[in-house]
């Protein structure tokens, strides 16, 4: 069998010419306009994206811009392009202070605990990991030393031991959420205990206060502000002007407006070259958050989902759309991967003897006509170019993905009919594979066919609610297992648990 892998390293590869000839457009957030992407470095892409604050498990909107980093990271590697992919980890903030104080613990026990499980979680997706994944807490120098700059420049000013950015002293502020200070200001308030000159001003250094974790600086005991460590992170490992800065859109403001000034008065020159915002994954409207409580956490999730299914259900939208949650929407994502894993599994077969030369009908070739391979192998390198201009076109991975599906479909005709070889058909295996790869759903062309235990216990559960007519617990089961790649089939005789179609 050809392993995902390696289809993915062969096919999705490039060479230097296929960089300078691929036109990546991307939509940046400050221009609010899609751009010829084109990286700072020639064949080097530099990005930088926010990661979680871990103060709790992550939940399925935390997962989308994590998802959405790596199918980046291996299409620019697709391209030919080296890559870069800096994530953050924030371990130090007031979130985290106030879940360690609440359980009676140190802030660094939770923040630990946390990190562990969201490497551990998203892990299990299968993405592989950033490059680079910094935590705050082991950058303070850095951190430190940007604030300083800040204050040298006139833009950040000391108040007992906290440091603020002056924001009046930015011209630019407001430019990423195209807001006015005037605007901004009224209704803006000082809480107690800030010693900033105005409301829209913001912390750069918090001055220590008991029980919080501190840090020795120029202005006394303290800790950094929010803000201030992406900025600090992201210029030490790609530097001033990197290419792409990516997040969930409700980072746009404050945060991103923040991280701009904070890191461009200290320069006296540009941050980011494309700011990249994904759109908000939603439950019944609402933004899923911690704070409202309408959350799925990803390790639950992939307690009754496979990780290529939740992946086929971010990617099965643009980006930058929000999105809506629900079973129904990752019980139709389980579905559609089940049909790619089955098609995957019918190549399997017919490669490993389903398939040769003298099942071209004689008459087609004695006409002189091209070969079912040619056929094919043609159709499937159509579709090929319309993948790669979708994902062009500001990474429309919901387009990509309907090629793929389209290509299935014509693959299973072809098969269906007898008129592939063994050969024809590895070789559209690996052309469906590098395309797969790219949008993170290598596990589909992972044929496994044996059940595991827990899909069994659900079929079972299923027969049980069917028995005492609970068809809404019935219908329920289904959808999961479907989900998991599996379905199960009914018959005088009981239940069969067989891979989904």
């Amino acid at each position: 069998m050809t392993g995902i892998g390696e289809a993915g390293a062969t096919e999705a590869g490039a060479t230097e010419a296929d960089v300078a000839m691929t036109s990546v457009r991307l939509y940046d957030s400050l221009t609010q306009e899609k751009r010829t992407f084109e990286p700072r470095d020639g064949d080097h892409v530099t990005m930088y994206f926010c990661g979680p604050t871990v103060y709790n498990y992550i939940h399925l909107g935390n997962a989308r811009p994590f998802v959405i980093s790596m199918v980046a990271k291996r299409y620019f590697e697709s391209l030919g392009y080296k890559v870069t992919l800096v994530e953050n980890i924030t371990d130090v903030d007031d979130r985290i202070i106030q879940k360690a104080i609440a359980e009676g613990r140190t802030s660094a026990d939770v923040a630990r605990e946390f990190a562990d499980a969201y490497i551990e979680d998203t892990d299990r997706l299968g993405l592989g990991r950033p490059d680079i994944e910094p935590y705050a807490t082991e950058h303070m120098p850095e951190i430190i030393d940007l604030v300083e700059r800040l204050v040298a420049a006139g833009h950040a000013y000391q108040a007992g031991t906290d440091v603020y950015f002056d924001v009046d002293t930015f011209e630019g502020y407001g430019s990423l959420s195209k807001q006015q200070t005037a605007e901004m200001r009224h209704g803006a308030r000082i809480t107690p205990g800030e010693a900033k000159a105005d409301a829209l001003d913001f912390a750069l250094w918090k001055g220590a206060k008991p029980g919080e974790p501190s840090w020795e600086s120029p202005w006394g005991p303290g800790r950094p502000g929010w803000h201030i460590e992406c900025s600090a992170m992201s210029l030490k490992y790609l530097g001033p002007g990197f290419d792409i800065h990516g997040g969930g859109r409700d980072l746009i403001f404050p945060h991103h407006e923040n991280e701009i000034a904070q890191a461009e008065g200290a320069l006296g020159g540009e941050f980011v070259r494309f700011w990249v915002h994904n759109g908000m994954l939603n439950t019944k409207d609402e933004k899923m958050s911690k704070s409202i409580g309408n959350i799925f956490m990803l390790r639950e999730a992939l307690k009754e989902y496979r990780p290529e299914v939740l992946i086929a259900f971010f990617v099965g939208s643009h980006y930058r759309s929000p999105m809506d949650f629900s079973r129904e929407l990752l019980a139709e994502a389980g579905q559609q991967v089940g049909r790619l894993r089955n098609l995957f599994r019918t190549l399997d077969d017919y490669i490993s003897g389903g398939g040769d030369a003298d099942a071209v009908p004689s008459d087609a070739r004695a006409a002189g006509a091209p070969s079912s391979d040619a056929e094919v192998l043609a159709a499937a390198e159509a579709r090929r170019v319309i993948f790669d201009e979708a994902l062009a076109d500001d990474l429309n991975t919901a387009a990509a993905l309907g090629e793929v599906f389209a290509l299935s479909r014509e693959a299973n005709t072809a098969l269906a009919a007898g008129t592939l070889t063994a050969i024809g058909a590895s070789a559209l295996r690996k052309r469906i594979g590098a395309m797969v790869h790219i949008l993170g759903l290598d596990a589909a062309a992972e044929v496994d066919d044996e059940v595991p235990a827990d899909v069994h216990e659900m079929a079972t559960q299923r027969q049980v609610a069917r028995a005492a007519r609970d068809f809404a617990e019935a219908d329920r089961l289904r959808d999961a297992i479907l989900a998991r790649g599996f379905e199960v089939r009914d018959s005088a005789d009981g239940f069969k648990v067989v891979p989904g179609e």
